[in-house]
């Protein structure tokens, strides 16, 4: 069997943990492995790593390529790179397209956990057998009613699932209620199918999104409508079935479901401690604290306090679904911290934001061994660079020099310059950039090592 991750999602509901440019999929919630990690590794319980292929933004792919490293290798071509993000139905059949056998194909969301073991092999083995004649969906029995999820109404028994006798928006708390009375399921966003049964209900059902990947991707992109496969083809075709995933899912789409997912002391407080950040907790019960410094709190109940180093959240548990329009409200704005944190990671290591202030910005820069930016020049600001540790290979306006602890250069406005580490251990350099406008789009490239 093939396998279809989806890696493009933007992870708003979790701001300020997740950010455009390092969101849901690719943190490390829990522990040290990143969602999309875990997804990588439930992937080949089914699928070798070359019968594995991720849908992603092109702004994710060298995170994708570092999570990867970690892990073991998928075929480079395995990884699609969408233009644009149009949902999931694109997505699927765009993978499905490339993938080109009549074969069975899974598809898994790379930002969710679950349980991996016996319960969740024995529903995929039922699936499988359902696969040669129905689109599979897996549906989660519910542990309690949930207004976050959309459910599905199972109709008749098929042996190894059902098949699906309606899907259900997300409801208010009184119809939750209902629906789990009544026996629906939880909506995993997991499917199951025969490559051949999609292709044809695409033709029928969506014939839209299979006219646009006629044409080149780019184009493919620029005129196929954004729909999920739930709306395009699950709710319409009448080869439906849900299998019963008997195992633990959490599809942390808020707080309040990463709240759910980590351990808890007597008093209920579920506690995770961000780059070593520290935590002083006072008689409080009930309360997820998410901490990257030092963050004191006496006398709280109920509450969610998510503390990152340029964004604090506080929230009511309950209420942090709508975290959403906050996110919104700051995009309007144009506000940077929804697409990354201060930290940003690029494919030849990161950048920190120390300072801002008017026409100025101060970044501490960390450049990986044999590593180098792209050879660039900025039209309204000029940098002065401090080596702190390593060395730095500097090249401006075609002169190259070599730069060691303690030494410095300046770049002007215009300059074609890079910088570059020619040593063994990480190059740590301190930038001031001065000038009237000072965004990252402020950039030509010439020539880069990764494609951008």
């Amino acid at each position: 069997m093939k396998t279809i991750i989806l890696a493009g999602g933007r992870g708003t509901r979790l701001w300020p943990l997740s950010r455009e440019l390092l969101p849901k999929q690719f943190i490390r919630i829990l522990d040290n492995r990143s969602l999309f990690q875990k997804t990588v590794e439930r992937a080949r319980i089914f699928s070798s790593p070359e019968d594995i292929f991720i849908v992603t933004n092109r702004e994710y792919k060298f995170r994708i390529l570092d999570d990867l490293s970690e892990i073991g290798d998928i075929p480079k071509e395995n990884i699609l790179l969408e233009p644009d993000a149009k949902n999931t139905l694109p997505a699927i059949y765009w993978a499905v397209k490339v993938i080109g056998d009549n074969c069975k194909v899974a598809v898994l969301p790379s930002d969710h956990i679950m349980d991996s073991g016996d319960g969740y092999i024995e529903s995929f083995k039922k699936a499988m057998k359902l696969a040669d004649s129905y689109l599979i969906t897996f549906g989660i029995k519910p542990t309690k009613p949930h207004t976050g999820y959309g459910y599905i109404k199972p109709g008749r028994n098929l042996g190894q699932g059902y098949e699906v006798a309606e899907f259900k928006e997300k409801p208010d708390l009184e119809t939750a209620m209902q629906y789990v009375e009544k026996g629906y399921f939880w909506n995993s966003g997991m499917f199951m199918f025969r490559t051949d049964i999609f292709l044809d209900e695409v033709q029928k059902l969506a014939p839209e999104v299979a006219e646009a990947f006629e044409k080149d991707i780019e184009e493919a992109y620029r005129t196929v409508p954004e729909i999920s496969i739930d709306y395009g083809i699950m709710e319409k075709t009448n080869r439906s079935a849900v299998v019963p995933l008997d195992t633990y899912w959490n599809d942390l789409g808020s707080f309040d479901a990463i709240y759910d997912a980590l351990d808890k002391d007597e008093n209920g407080n579920a506690i995770r401690k961000e780059d070593g950040g520290d935590l002083l907790a006072m008689d409080s019960s009930n309360n997820l604290f998410i901490v990257s410094r030092l963050t004191s709190a006496i006398g709280v109940e109920d509450l969610l306090v998510i503390d990152t180093d340029d964004a604090l959240l506080i929230a009511k548990k309950g209420e942090s679904q709508k975290v959403k329009e906050i996110y919104s409200m700051l995009k309007g704005r144009g506000d940077e911290r929804i697409k990354v944190h201060r930290t940003a990671y690029r494919p030849w290591g990161s950048y920190t934001v120390l300072e801002t202030g008017e026409g100025f910005k101060i970044k501490r820069i960390t450049v990986l061994p044999s590593k180098r930016l792209s050879l660039q020049r900025h039209y309204h600001r000029s940098e002065h660079w401090v080596v702190v540790s390593g060395i730095a290979r500097v090249v401006v306006d075609g002169k190259e020099i070599l730069l060691r602890q303690g030494e410095s250069t300046f770049i002007k406005a215009g300059a074609v310059h890079r910088l570059e580490n020619p040593g063994k251990i990480p190059l740590e350099v301190i930038e001031v950039q001065i000038g009237q406008y000072l965004g990252e789009d402020d950039i030509e490239r010439f020539e880069d090592d990764f494609g951008r």
